[in-house]
C-alpha cells in the first residue's frame, strides 16, 4: 500500500513527508534543528518541557513539535521572536531550580542544559527564588543520584520503565516538591534496582551519574609496595576515543593501551582473552547440559545487572543460569593465582583494576562470591568515562598517542572474545567452540549471523552434529521477561540462552560515552559500535576461544580443564536469590 505523503512548509521550505510525522522529525528531514530537552527518540516523547515549542500559521500558542503530527498545507515557524523568547523563559525557570555547580560536575561539557543555556545565551536569571533541596543518594556501590541537578525531564523515568520493565524510580509528589524517586524515597540500593545504568544514559544533566572511584585507583598507582593491574573489556575500545571527539564506533585499541601505561600501571591485560576463558567453560557446561539434558535452557550469566534482575525477579529460574563468573572476574581471579605463582608477586600486593562499560561490574564487583582466599578476584571497576577523566586528569594528548601492544602473556585474545561486547556475541562465540566440542571437529563455520543485529529478541535454530539447537539471544531487561516468561509457563523449548541487561549489549552500557538526545535521534550508535568489534573479529588471526594459545597453556599448566576442580574453584560462582526491596 502506497505511503500517504504531506505537504507543508518549514522556514519557507515546502517540504513532504509520511502522515503520521512529527513536526520535529519533518523539520530535520529540512535540516532544521528544533532544540529538546525531554525527548529521547522511542524512548520518551511526551512534550513535558516545551523547549520544542514552534509557531504554526493560524492557531493560537504554540505546537509541541516532538508530539504534534504534520497536517496538509501547515506552515510552521521554528524561530520567530516568540518562539525565542517562549524558549528563552522556559530555560530561565529549568536553570533557576538548578545546581549551578557546573565546573565540578561529571557532565560539564557534556550536558544538554548547558548546551542549550549556551546556545540561547541565557547569562542572567530573571527568576531567581526559592530552590528545591534533596539529599544526595550515594549508597548504592554503582549509581549516584543528585536531584539537586534534575530538571524533571523524566527521560530516566522512560528508560527504566518502558525500556528495561523495571520501574525502579518514578515522579513522586506535587507542584514544587515534585521529584524522581523511588518507592517510598529508599536508596537506590534497597529498591529494586538493577544498576543496570540506562538511566545515567538517558540523564540529560548530572542528576544521575556512576559512583566514581578513581581517586582510589590514583592512591594505589602512586603506592610503590602495589602492582597494579589493569585490563579492558572490549566494548570499550569501540567507545572511548568518543570521549576525545573521535568518531563513533572508533577502534582505538592501541593508543587506549599507550594511555593507560602513561598513567602508570604496572601490565595491562585485555580482558577479551578473559572472555576466552569464559567461553571454554560456558561451551563445556552448555555441552554437558546438552547431552544430560540438565538444567535446558542454559542461560548466559556475564550481564550482572542481568544476574541481579533474575535474582530477584525470578529466582525459581537461577538453576538455569551457567555459573560462570563474567570474563573479568575470570581474569582478575586468573591473575591473582596463576599469573601471581608464575610471576613470583604476593596476590595481596596485586590490585586489579577493570575497565568496564558497565556500572553494574562495581556492584558485581564486591559480591561475597567473588572471593578467593580472602581476596577480590577485582579491587576496582572503573567505567568508560573514568578512564577517559584519568586520561584527561593526567593531561595526556590522546589522539595523539602512538598504538601500543597489550602486554605478553595475558594480552593474547581471539575474535571470539571481541564479540562479547555486542549482543548475541556471547552466545555466537560459545558455539563456535561448543560445534567443535561436539563433533570433535576444527569445523570452518565461524559466523552464526542468526544471533546478530540490533533486535531486543532473536531467536533462531542451529544445527549442530546434526542436532537442531533452538537458541535466543535477548537485550535489555524488558525483553529478558519475555523470555523468562516463557521459560516459566513451559512454551519455549530452548537449549541456549544470551542476556544482556543493556539494550544492545555491553556496547551500549551504562557507563560507555553518553549521547545526547539529538546524536541518538541522527545515529545508530549501537549498530556503529557493534560493526567495530565484528571488525575487529573477521580481521584476527584466531577467531576461536580454544584456538587461543596462553588458554591452551593455563589449562595444561594449571587448570587441567574446563570443569575441573580447580577451574570450577576459581571461575565458577554461585547466585543468591534476592529481595527486591530492603526495609519496607
Amino acid at each position: 500500500m502506497e505511503e500517504k505523503m504531506v505537504n507543508l512548509t518549514i522556514d519557507g521550505q515546502k517540504i513532504s513527508v509520511p502522515s503520521g510525522t512529527t513536526i520535529l522529525n519533518a523539520a530535520k528531514e529540512a535540516g532544521i534543528d528544533i532544540p529538546t530537552l525531554c525527548f529521547l527518540k522511542d524512548i520518551n516523547e511526551v512534550g513535558d518541557c516545551r523547549m520544542c515549542i514552534v509557531e504554526v500559521e493560524g492557531r493560537k500558542g504554540f505546537a509541541t513539535s516532538c508530539i504534534q503530527t504534520v497536517e496538509e498545507g501547515m506552515v510552521v515557524h521554528t524561530h520567530t521572536p516568540n518562539v525565542l523568547e517562549a524558549r528563552h523563559v522556559i530555560l530561565d525557570l529549568i536553570i533557576s531550580n538548578h545546581a549551578k555547580d557546573c565546573l565540578t560536575c561529571t557532565r560539564s561539557g557534556n550536558c544538554e542544559l548547558q548546551d542549550l543555556a549556551i546556545k540561547f545565551n541565557v547569562l542572567n536569571i530573571e527568576f531567581e527564588g526559592e530552590k528545591s533541596k534533596h539529599k544526595i543518594d550515594d549508597l548504592s556501590p554503582s549509581i549516584v543520584r543528585d536531584f539537586n541537578k534534575c530538571i524533571l525531564c523524566r527521560r530516566c523515568v522512560a528508560a527504566c520503565k518502558n525500556v528495561q520493565g523495571i520501574g525502579a524510580i518514578d515522579c513522586i509528589n506535587r507542584g514544587f516538591e515534585s521529584c524522581i524517586s523511588t518507592t517510598y524515597d529508599k536508596s537506590l540500593n534497597d529498591v529494586n534496582c538493577t544498576f543496570c545504568g540506562q538511566c545515567i544514559e538517558a540523564c540529560p544533566t548530572g542528576a544521575l551519574h556512576e559512583k566514581e572511584t578513581i581517586n582510589d585507583v590514583w592512591i594505589k598507582l602512586k603506592d610503590p609496595d602495589t602492582v597494579v593491574l589493569v585490563q579492558t573489556a572490549p566494548a570499550v575500545r569501540v567507545a572511548l576515543g568518543e570521549e576525545f571527539g573521535m568518531p563513533i564506533g572508533t577502534n582505538v585499541k592501541g593508543k587506549m593501551i599507550t594511555a593507560l601505561k602513561r598513567l602508570g600501571f604496572d601490565k595491562v591485560f585485555d580482558t577479551n582473552t578473559g572472555a576466552d576463558f569464559t567461553i571454554m567453560e560456558e561451551a563445556n557446561e552448555f555441552v554437558e547440559r546438552f547431552k544430560n539434558h540438565d538444567n535446558l535452557p542454559m542461560i548466559t550469566s556475564c550481564s550482572p545487572g542481568w544476574v541481579k534482575y533474575i535474582e530477584m525477579n525470578y529466582p525459581e529460574l537461577l538453576p538455569h543460569l551457567s555459573s560462570c563468573k563474567s570474563p573479568h572476574q575470570m581474569f582478575g581471579a586468573i591473575l591473582k593465582t596463576y599469573y601471581a605463582e608464575k610471576e613470583n608477586i604476593d596476590p595481596s600486593k596485586i590490585y586489579v583494576v577493570s575497565v568496564m562499560p558497565c556500572i553494574a561490574k562495581k556492584f558485581e564487583r564486591q559480591r561475597p562470591e567473588m572471593k578467593e582466599n580472602g581476596l577480590y578476584d577485582v579491587d576496582n571497576v572503573i567505567t568508560t568515562r573514568e578512564l577517559a577523566r584519568m586520561i584527561k586528569q593526567a593531561n595526556i594528548e590522546f589522539t595523539k598517542l602512538e598504538d601500543s601492544n597489550f602486554d605478553s602473556p595475558m594480552g593474547e585474545a581471539t575474535g571470539a572474545g571481541a564479540i562479547f561486547g555486542t549482543t548475541g556475541g556471547v552466545m555466537e562465540a560459545a558455539l563456535r567452540t561448543a560445534q567443535d566440542i561436539l563433533t570433535g571437529e576444527d569445523l570452518p563455520k565461524i559466523d552464526f549471523e542468526q544471533v546478530r543485529g540490533g533486535e531486543g529478541i532473536k531467536r533462531a535454530t542451529i544445527s549442530i552434529a546434526g542436532k537442531p539447537i533452538k537458541v535466543v539471544a535477548a537485550s535489555g531487561l524488558k525483553n529478558a521477561k519475555t523470555i523468562l516468561e516463557e521459560i516459566k509457563s513451559g512454551k519455549s523449548n530452548y537449549q541456549f540462552v544470551e542476556i544482556m541487561a543493556c539494550p544492545g549489549g555491553c556496547i551500549m552500557g551504562g557507563g560507555q560515552p553518553i549521547k545526547s538526545s539529538k546524536i541518538r535521534r541522527e545515529v545508530d550508535v549501537r549498530k556503529l559500535r557493534a560493526d567495530a568489534l565484528y571488525d575487529i573479529d573477521e580481521k584476527s588471526t584466531i577467531r576461536k576461544s580454544h584456538e587461543n594459545p596462553i588458554v591452551k597453556k593455563i589449562y595444561a599448566e594449571y587448570l587441567e580443564a574446563p570443569g575441573s576442580y580447580r577451574a570450577e574453584k576459581l571461575l565458577h560462582t554461585k547466585y543468591t536469590p534476592r529481595e527486591k526491596y530492603k526495609n519496607i
